[in-house]
């Protein structure tokens, strides 16, 4: 029997257990840490919007219905009543139509939206979502959560309450994990849900209690305390970490870093981010900063010096109209000490030279003027004092810079030109101080075909120095304009080719680059900046064998290079094959210092190749040899096999002569059903001994990943830091444990894949 009633008034029904719970061992958690611009939405796990046609009708069935159509309607034997999105069923149902209610009993089940509920009896006022649900269980479109509770309490459309009810996104009858509570409220006009006292389960063991939990319904970012972490110090102290995280707007957020190092004291750190958007353009920046009031451990290097240890690290960019921004990078560090005794990684336990940077840029059509400030702050290797290879350099402040760079292209008939200009203060507290005028003109004419090239140039360096307290009877001033003619000219070929079974297209590149720059005495000239360049591909077509402006060096040389590249049907290259030498004609006169000019005929050959040697398998390859003494000057290579998901195995050597040889080896790879094994080793073939090394295993279940292992890292010549990790991820929860392994082992394992990536 079926009855057609008319239409009710429209109603938004609450969406219970809905809930992402999260764990930890305080009142609340935090949510994705995902910073947005201002206008878009919140990211997390957003449902789709939940229309509902107010003029739909109700249609009610069953085996027998019975009593008064305009009033109450008894429904007997598979009770079935729709309205749109809400589908009820179950063994008998009372339907009241003046008040919009439903009353139902036996094997009730509902679904609305994609979510699913069963449950004893049920009653619930269709137009104001008040009622309640007995002995109900639930399954989540949104999360795939389930769980069950004694009682759910339907305050209004919006809101629900939980009674003794339980959480978890694993799937099954017997979930793996899952959490307790007395009560959870929840309030999906908010996105907001709250809980009394509340227990995990993991294995049907406690494994974490908290007295209060709160969390976001979709997933979106709120403010709360996240997983508090214990762990290890790069010197091994034990310290517990509990971060609290603020969701100031969604572009706008503040994470608070309260650490316990049992041995120094109470570490507090911070770090705010933000982005945005004001009618000059888009802003954003982040700033980090630690702070240990009086430390117990350090020893300051001069007696009376405190023993306070804080660092602070800031950037930001900021465009103040279409043409015009400015930013900062600003790092600084208390102590020398500071890398050594608070380093998780190997890049900031052996970062030494922090700079501190104000600068502001602004763009024309074809020009743009960089002003910037530049200061460091270098803190010595403790052992430098014993160890002379040791000592950290300072390098030359900038106070100020100004650079302007113009440049056009295909003007008067197809000519480019540029212009470089640098105007510097260099400031130094121990060497010669001075000021630098730069002015770089240069014309060029590029004559391209459909198969070749030939771009001949002009150029100009020309410098003015004024330098301050110049020993030894040197001028004061100085100056030089020292001009520069290149030729760089190449052909392509191509023809069809097959590469690993594949047809391809085979290209084959000859590039011949020629420079002239007359010699001139430099030798009265500073080093405020300027180094030799490293010799590569990328140097050997350039100008200059010199980085900065303070050295010219003369030439009369031709550079000689060979590119063949395999591509395939969509133009991607798939193997790249190079060769290139330098040939001198005239001795190298200008150098750094007072030494001998360089007499060589010839550069070393450069030798290179990368690409895919087949489907799993990639690697590059770069080597210099100097065939004068028959012997290579650096080398290195690199190669990884992905088999398939998950499985990576990387393979590296990095050779330098008389500096240092290495051998790299890392991989992420299953080991039996559900196990996986990571690990990486650094070692130095020179010293013999590990520069680097992390082992650890990976179990991966439906729901859950249990982590754990041991990083070892150099933090000074002599000492190194041993971390070590456990980690129980719950998926859509949260994780527990010592330290943070999945950082470790992603920035440690070139090719690394999460376990449970997008759960």
């Amino acid at each position: 029997m079926r009855w057609l009633l008319p239409p009710t008034p429209s109603h938004r029904w609450a969406t219970a257990l809905t809930a992402i719970v999260t764990a930890s061992a305080v009142p609340s958690y935090a949510q994705t840490q995902v910073l947005v611009p201002a206008q878009a939405p919140v990211p997390g796990k957003q449902r789709a919007p939940r229309v509902e046609d107010v003029n739909a009708p109700t249609v009610v069935k069953a085996e027998e219905i019975n009593g008064r159509p305009e009033r109450e309607l008894n429904l007997v034997r598979d009770a079935e009543i729709v309205k749109d999105q809400t589908r009820v069923q179950s063994d008998s149902a009372c339907f009241r139509q003046v008040e919009n209610e439903v009353e139902a009993d036996g094997n009730v089940k509902i679904w609305r939206f994609g979510d699913y509920f069963t449950g004893d009896q049920l009653k619930l006022n269709m137009d104001s979502g008040k009622g309640y649900m007995l002995n109900p269980t639930y399954k989540m479109e949104a999360n795939n959560a389930q769980g069950k509770a004694e009682r759910i309490n339907f305050i209004n459309a919006d809101e629900a309450q939980v009674i003794n009810g339980t959480y978890s996104t694993c799937q099954g009858s017997d979930p793996d994990w899952y959490l307790r509570s007395n009560t959870l409220n929840l309030d999906s006009g908010r996105d907001v849900g709250t809980a009394g006292q509340t227990v995990i389960y993991f294995k049907d063991v406690p494994i974490l209690g908290t007295p209060a939990l709160s969390f976001s319904l979709s997933g979106a970012r709120r403010s709360g305390w996240l997983s508090p972490t214990p762990g290890f110090g790069s010197k091994g102290e034990a310290e517990l970490l509990v971060p609290y995280y603020v969701n100031i707007a969604p572009n706008r957020d503040l994470t608070l870093y309260p650490k316990v190092i049992l041995r120094r004291g109470l570490q507090m750190g911070a770090k705010g981010r933000y982005m945005g958007e004001t009618d000059g353009g888009l802003y954003a920046g982040e700033t980090y900063l630690e702070y240990l009031p009086h430390d117990k451990k350090y020893v300051p290097a001069s007696p009376g010096d405190s023993t306070d240890r804080w660092t602070v690290k800031s950037v930001h960019k900021q465009a103040l109209s279409e043409d015009w921004s400015y930013g900062w990078n600003v790092r600084a560090s208390s102590d020398n000490n500071y890398p050594n005794d608070f380093s998780k990684t190997v890049s900031s336990s052996t970062e030494r030279q922090l700079l501190r940077e104000l600068r502001t840029d602004y763009h024309g059509d074809f020009w743009t003027l960089t002003a910037r400030v530049q200061k460091y702050q270098v803190l010595q290797d403790p052992e430098a004092a014993t160890d002379g290879s040791l000592f950290v350099s300072r390098p030359y402040d900038r106070l100020p810079a100004i650079n302007f760079h113009a440049a056009q292209y295909d003007v008067l008939g197809g000519f480019d030109w540029a212009f470089d200009s640098e105007l510097t203060r260099f400031h130094h507290p121990t060497l010669l101080n001075g000021t630098r005028l730069v002015g770089i003109p240069q014309v060029s004419y590029p004559i391209i075909g459909p198969s070749y090239f030939i771009t001949p140039k002009v150029m100009l360096n020309a410098a003015s120095y004024q330098l301050d307290n110049q020993t030894g009877g040197g001028s004061k001033n100085l100056s030089r304009a020292i001009p520069t003619v290149s030729i760089d000219s190449g052909l392509v070929f191509e023809r069809d080719a097959n590469y690993l079974g594949k047809e391809m297209t085979q290209t084959l590149e000859p590039r011949l680059f020629y420079v002239r720059t007359p010699y001139r005495d430099q030798t009265q000239f500073p080093t405020f900046d300027t180094d030799a360049a490293t010799f590569n591909f990328s140097q050997i077509f350039s100008e200059n064998r010199f980085v900065g402006s303070d050295r010219i060096g003369d030439a009369n040389q031709l550079t000689a290079a060979l590119v063949s590249r395999f591509l395939d049907s969509s133009g991607a290259e798939q193997l790249r094959l190079s060769f290139g030498q330098r040939f001198y004609f005239d001795d190298q006169r200008v150098q750094l210092d007072s030494s001998t000019p360089v007499v060589d005929a010839h550069s070393d050959i450069l030798l290179a190749a990368s690409g895919r040697i087949s489907e799993h398998w990639t690697f590059d390859s770069a080597v210099q040899y100097n065939p004068s003494l028959s012997q290579v000057s650096s080398q290195s290579y690199t190669f990884q096999w992905t088999p398939a998901q998950k499985k990576v195995l990387n393979l590296g050597y990095r050779y330098l002569r008389n500096s240092f040889k290495n051998i790299e080896l890392s991989s992420q790879w299953p080991l039996f059903k559900r196990w996986y094994g990571v690990g990486r080793v650094s070692y130095s073939a020179q010293d013999k001994k590990i520069l680097e090394s992390l082992i650890g295993l990976e179990y991966s279940h439906d729901c859950w990943v249990f982590r754990m292992g041991a990083q070892r890292f150099v933090t000074t010549s002599t000492k190194a830091s041993t971390p070590i990790f456990f980690q129980l991820e719950l998926n859509g929860l949260s994780h527990l444990g010592v330290g943070s392994p999945l950082d470790a082992m992603k920035n440690s394992i070139p090719g690394y894949q999460r376990l449970n990536e997008g759960r």
